[in-house]
C-alpha cells in the first residue's frame, strides 16, 4: 500500500477550515465506493430528504441473511423532526457533541430469535448480529454513493434505548448511526479535529490466511 508523504499528512491534519480528503489506495482493484466510504464526524447540519434515507434503508434491505429471515430493524429520526431530541439524548456525551450536526440518526436492531419454519423450530439465532452488520454495511455504502457519509457509534445508552424507543426484549440494539454531508472540521470540538481523517487498513495478508490460522 502506498504511504502518504509525512509532510503532506501533517499539512492535512492541520488544515482547520477545509473539508479534508485523503486518497486511500487499495492493495487490489476494487470499486471506488469501498475506499470512499469512511466515518467522519464533521457534518454540515443540513436537512436530508426522507427519500434519501429511504434509499439507504432500501439498500440495507437487500443484504443477505441466514435462512433469509432478515433480522435487522431500523429506527430513525430525520434532523429537526419530533424524535430528534430523544435520539440525541440516547447517545453518550462524546457522540452527541458531534452527531448533533448529522442529518439523520438511525438505530440498528437485530432480532435475536430465529423464527420456526417448516421443520425448523424457533430458537436463539447465532447470526443475528452478523446479518445486521451486513445490512449496516450496505446502508453505509449507499449513503456514500448518494454523497453522504455514515458513522456508526457504539457509544449509546443501550438499556435506555430499549425503554425509550419501546423496543421488545427479543431485539438487540446493535449500534446507532449518524448520517450526513461532510463539513469543515472546524465545526468539531478542538480535540476531535486532528482525528478527522480517513483511517487506513491492514494489508490483506495480515487478515487472511490460506488453510489454518496464521494471521
Amino acid at each position: 500500500m502506498e504511504m502518504l508523504d509525512i509532510g503532506l499528512l501533517n499539512f492535512l491534519l492541520n488544515v482547520k477550515d477545509t473539508v479534508v480528503t485523503v486518497e486511500r489506495i487499495p492493495d487490489y482493484p476494487i470499486e471506488k465506493v469501498f475506499v470512499k466510504r469512511w466515518s467522519p464526524r464533521a457534518f454540515d447540519a443540513s436537512p436530508m430528504p426522507s427519500s434519501d434515507l429511504l434509499t439507504m434503508l432500501e439498500a440495507a434491505r437487500w443484504a443477505p441473511s441466514a435462512f433469509n429471515v432478515q433480522p435487522w430493524r431500523f429506527l430513525y429520526s430525520l434532523r429537526d423532526d419530533d424524535h430528534w431530541p430523544t435520539y440525541l439524548n440516547l447517545l453518550d456525551p462524546f457522540n452527541s457533541t458531534w452527531a448533533r450536526n448529522a442529518s439523520a440518526l438511525v438505530f440498528v436492531l437485530s432480532d435475536t430469535v430465529m423464527p420456526g419454519q417448516d421443520r425448523r423450530r424457533q430458537k436463539i439465532s447465532r447470526t443475528h448480529s452478523f446479518d445486521a452488520g451486513a445490512a449496516w454495511a450496505q446502508l453505509a455504502l449507499q449513503a456514500t454513493l448518494l454523497g453522504y457519509q455514515a458513522h456508526a457509534m457504539a457509544g449509546i445508552y443501550f438499556e435506555q434505548s430499549h425503554k425509550v424507543l419501546a423496543i421488545p426484549d427479543r431485539y438487540r440494539v446493535e449500534i446507532a448511526v449518524a448520517i450526513g454531508k461532510r463539513a469543515c472540521k472546524s465545526v468539531l470540538p478542538v480535540d476531535l479535529r486532528d482525528r478527522e481523517i480517513p483511517s487506513m487498513r491492514l494489508p490483506v495478508m495480515k487478515i487472511a490466511s490460506a488453510g489454518q490460522f496464521s494471521c
